[in-house]
């Protein structure tokens, strides 16, 4: 196939004009596909000037109104794609890792070549072919916006950890043990504790300690303040904060479970389990070639915050809902088998109880063998 017949518009739609951006914070390099010429078009705008890229992409496409451009998913965000298509132009975010890429030799990579495959893909997309990548859905501001508190949380909890470790670790040092500082109370006092020699803390380390300790209270503090945000009702979408609250109900699922559920999973529309199954990367990646014939385990390839927080769920729920066919299921299956294969039951139960949840959200139907509390004692 020659560069003209590869870069050719599709037959159905000649009026179109393709184009594919290649992101980075200084450059951003844009190949162009025109209908009128043989061969794609490279131009290179500073990185960012969105109205210089609007107007060369309206010079290059002439009279002809429907532009059709893509870009990788990354640091960039979705602001372009959400402003180019306020613009008129549609735009098509692509997942970098479903990309396809040769693998019989050393890979070479530069700009050029990198704008010159979005640009065939974005082609191919527009044909019909949706096999050759995968295409992410953007999501508006608003949906943008309510991800952000359980996922700062989450940030900060990894943080918190870290201060914890470090106090736990100087002092270890100096043969002080049983000090838990995310239990106390109070304040620590360092200047009253004795090291294993009977000596007081040294001064750089009793004033690293405090230091330490003053940003564990800072992140602790961040913490409640981001719950209460993420807690405060979603006046924007009032369906996603009905399902949110619906989740709250179910014993052993708590406000960070239900907001990552609501906002992260069912914040979106799915067509079938499968679906489901797939946007979380829960289902199996056949391997079936020549004689060989495996599972080569879940793809991983959707929503991990997702994935991880059902994993967790699972694991609760066979310890709060004992009477739950979900539990049933999953002890029958693994009565008598080793560890490994009680953790490989356990992603098979998160998936189930994914599409359990689904329903619960979408039609109310609630889970089987689930006693559920009162009015009174859900509100209190």
């Amino acid at each position: 196939m020659t560069m003209e017949q590869e870069f050719a518009s599709p037959a159905s739609n000649t009026e179109t004009v393709y184009a594919a951006i290649e992101l980075s914070k200084k450059n951003w390099v844009i190949s162009v596909a025109h209908p009128g010429q043989p061969k794609p078009s490279i131009y290179r705008l500073p990185g960012g000037d969105f109205d210089a890229l609007v107007a060369r992409l309206r010079k290059v496409a002439g009279s002809i109104a429907r532009i059709v451009i893509c870009y990788e998913a990354g640091y960039d965000g979705f602001w372009l794609a959400r402003r180019l298509t306020r613009s008129g132009i549609e735009c098509r975010v692509l997942d970098p890792a479903s990309l396809q890429v040769n693998r019989r030799a050393r890979r070479v990579k530069t700009v050029r070549i990198d704008a010159l495959m979005l640009l065939r893909a974005v082609i191919a997309i527009d044909r019909g072919d949706h096999h050759v990548c995968a295409v992410v859905r953007v999501p508006d501001v608003e949906e943008e916006d309510a991800r952000r508190s359980h996922r700062e949380r989450q940030r900060l909890v990894h943080e918190r950890t870290a201060h914890i470790n470090r106090i736990k670790g100087l002092l270890f040092g100096q043969g002080i043990r049983g000090i838990e500082p995310k239990l106390r109370a109070t304040r620590i006092d360092f200047a009253s504790l004795v090291t294993a020699e009977g000596r007081a803390l040294p001064e750089r380390l009793l004033h690293e300690l405090e230091r330490e300790y003053s940003r564990l209270a800072l992140v602790e503090e961040q913490i409640r303040c981001v719950e209460k945000e993420r807690d405060v009702a979603d006046a924007q979408d009032p369906a996603i904060e009905q399902k949110r609250q619906m989740l709250r109900l179910l014993p052993g699922v708590g406000g960070t479970t239900a907001a990552i559920m609501a906002r992260e999973i069912f914040s979106r529309q799915f067509s079938s389990r499968s679906h489901l199954g797939s946007y979380l990367g829960l289902t199996p990646s056949a391997y079936d070639s020549g004689t060989t014939t495996k599972c080569q385990g879940i793809s991983k390839a959707g929503n991990s915050w997702a994935r991880r927080i059902l994993i967790e769920i699972a694991w609760i729920w066979q310890h709060k809902h004992p009477a739950s066919p979900l539990t049933k299921w999953f002890r029958v299956r693994t009565q008598g088998q080793s560890a490994r294969m009680r953790r490989i039951m356990l992603v098979a139960m998160a998936r189930k109880l994914a599409i359990t949840l689904w329903r619960y959200v979408e039609t109310g139907l609630v889970p089987e063998g689930l006693v559920m509390p009162t009015k009174a004692a859900a509100t209190g």
